[in-house]
């Protein structure tokens, strides 16, 4: 039987880790969207407003077709469409690793948001150390591409990860680990965490 976009968002338990930070009737703006699924999926949930920003054509038509509200516009050129603090949360789910731009892109989502919710896989992760010590680069759920065709640019992992957030001023208000079966994980998460969540702020 086919799913609705829909019923799919609601078997992503990374969607739900996104909604719980989500306030309901909030405005939100997702970055790298995709065809629209965790933004719909949103708008059911927390009857959240706002937009996507994708670039790929055939993903735009995917969120038009999802009765998602889209702009075409590359993001690593910057938000400049936007003014500040237009959105209550902008969020970018398993895309930061695929940015060039990753200071850029993480100031103007905190130019034109009041919070950011970011989340991405770690590469220190038990899994992936054991494939490199193996001699092979890791291809996992959260890093499901092999090396010649892997749309990532950037791989990095929980502690590189703050530490430019300590270098750009950005306050780490949550965080939240979960291994690759999609159990949290509070010990040695680093080593122990395959996905990664964080609620980002500026630094008061």
């Amino acid at each position: 039987m086919n799913q609705t976009p829909h019923s799919e968002a609601r078997e992503r338990f990374d969607y739900a880790v996104i909604a719980d930070w989500i306030p309901p009737g909030e405005r939100v703006l997702d970055l790298g969207c995709g065809d629209g699924t965790l933004l719909a999926y949103l708008r059911e949930t927390k009857n959240v407003t706002g937009y996507g920003v994708e670039i790929d054509a055939d993903r735009v038509l995917g969120c038009i077709r999802n009765g998602v509200d889209v702009i075409q516009i590359d993001i690593e050129r910057g938000l400049s469409g936007f003014e500040d603090a237009s959105f209550d949360h902008v969020i970018i789910s398993q895309a930061l690793q695929a940015m060039h731009a990753t200071e850029h892109v993480l100031e103007e989502m905190l130019r034109v948001g009041r919070e950011a919710v970011i989340s991405f896989p770690n590469f220190a992760f038990r899994a992936n150390r054991e494939a490199i010590r193996a001699g092979h680069m890791p291809v996992s759920a959260n890093l499901p591409y092999d090396w010649f065709q892997t749309p990532n640019v950037r791989f990095f992992t929980l502690i590189d990860f703050e530490g430019l957030c300590e270098r750009l001023g950005i306050e780490v208000r949550e965080r939240l680990a979960f291994d690759d079966q999609g159990n949290a994980v509070t010990d040695d998460p680093n080593l122990n965490g395959s996905l990664v969540f964080y609620r980002l702020g500026r630094a008061r």
